[in-house]
């Protein structure tokens, strides 16, 4: 129970000097474990959710709190990014006073920060994702952000950007975690992202989601992480898939994409979302296209046509790499089930669901013609998988 944990570092200091103190020393232990180099590069802000439970005090102690942890901060290292308020949703309630304190005192902010959470709930026996309830708390908070014309660059970071809101929790709402549905609620929901920010025209700096390592636990025990006993999960291949895409967005349109304000106001609850987030850097080219639907029931495959426009009018030849998150690629989670879901894998079924775990390819690379500066592909798409096609070109 939440309320079990709120004891006493969730109220204010009795004396704040102390508290500035006690900052400024943290900071320059830091400096002297890991460098000035590192640490300049580091994120500071004062408290985690000041706007719920974790903090007991008023609003107005919050503002004295990270005033001054800002302050001992920048006396001990005067070019360290500092920023917040690294609330709980967006609520422009706490927010806009927030800003509005830093920037009426004239304090500084490197970055404003806050969470963003989904609602998953179980329902007819499966579970229903809450994509909309995510991305509305986004929108509202790059909103808020958006009507100061002086943060209009400031770097965004969503602190925690995940599905719903407790890691350690489990129970039927949360059975997305171990398989593909988690993973293209992850490729729809961070596309989206940058959509909002485009719209607001904010900068959005980055997302991190809130995952954990759970020792001591069954393996695919349904906790919200990224590895389960040192076996990745699925999701984590859709960050892997991220890490191949570089350089910048370019246009990615798609006959069955679910409109930004529907999925916005209704979440994907009607036809399922197949849709595309593509980059570009020099002779490359990422396409990552996600099948996603709110509801975790089987459904058809999604036959995609994928045209790509613009290449170099020299290109002739293409290389095309295609790597995959499905039932059968890049799953531990069903390897593990087709081995009848041992509680202790033997030495040799462990090694088999670390090589399931990692990120596979469709089909190995191959050559693609290239007219007039187009190429075209044809692939089947399962519901709720992702998929990520690299062209690479002399």
């Amino acid at each position: 129970p939440y309320d079990d944990i709120y004891t006493g570092w969730a109220h204010p200091p009795r004396d704040y000097a102390k508290w500035e103190e006690l900052v400024f020393q943290w900071v320059r232990h830091c400096l002297g474990r890991y460098g000035r180099e590192e640490v300049s590069t580091w994120y500071w802000e004062t408290w985690n959710e000041a706007n719920i439970g974790y903090w007991k005090g008023t609003f107005e102690e919050f503002l004295e709190l990270h005033d001054r942890a800002v302050a001992g901060v920048r006396r001990a290292l005067p070019e360290a990014r500092v920023g917040g308020p690294d609330m709980a949703g967006s609520d422009p309630k706490f927010l806009r006073p927030f800003l509005e304190h830093i920037l009426g005192k004239g304090l500084p902010l490197d970055f404003v920060a806050f969470h963003a959470k989904g609602s998953p709930t179980y329902v007819d026996g499966h579970v229903r994702m809450g994509i909309a309830a995510q991305l509305a708390t986004i929108d509202q908070g790059f909103r808020t952000i958006a009507s100061f014309p002086e943060l209009k660059r400031t770097p965004i970071v969503i602190g925690e950007s995940d599905p719903e809101g407790c890691a350690a929790c489990q129970g039927p709402p949360l059975a997305y975690r171990n398989g593909t549905m988690y993973s293209s609620y992850t490729a729809a929901s961070f596309a989206r992202k940058h959509d909002l920010a485009r719209r607001h025209g904010v900068n959005l700096e980055g997302a991190l989601t809130w995952a954990f390592e759970f020792e001591d636990q069954p393996y695919f025990a349904g906790f919200r992480a990224l590895a389960t006993n040192g076996i990745p999960l699925p999701v984590l291949n859709v960050f892997r898939m991220f890490s191949k895409m570089g350089g910048q967005r370019v246009p990615a349109r798609s006959s069955a994409e679910v409109p930004l304000d529907t999925v916005l106001a209704d979440g994907v609850r009607g036809a399922p979302d197949v849709a595309a987030f593509a980059s570009v850097e020099p002779n490359r080219l990422a396409v990552m296209a996600w099948h996603y639907h709110d509801d975790d029931v089987a459904g058809p495959e999604a036959a995609v046509d994928l045209a790509v426009a613009g290449l170099p009018p020299t290109a002739r030849q293409a290389t095309v790499t295609h790597y995959r998150i499905d039932e059968s690629r890049s799953n531990a989670y069903a390897a593990w089930k087709r081995m009848g879901s041992p509680i202790a894998p033997t030495r040799r079924q462990y090694d088999e669901l670390e090589a399931a775990s990692r990120l596979a390819v469709l089909e190995e690379p191959r050559s693609a013609s290239v007219t007039d500066g187009t190429l075209a592909l044809t692939f089947a798409l399962p519901r709720q998988a992702v998929s990520l096609v690299t062209i690479e070109w002399d």
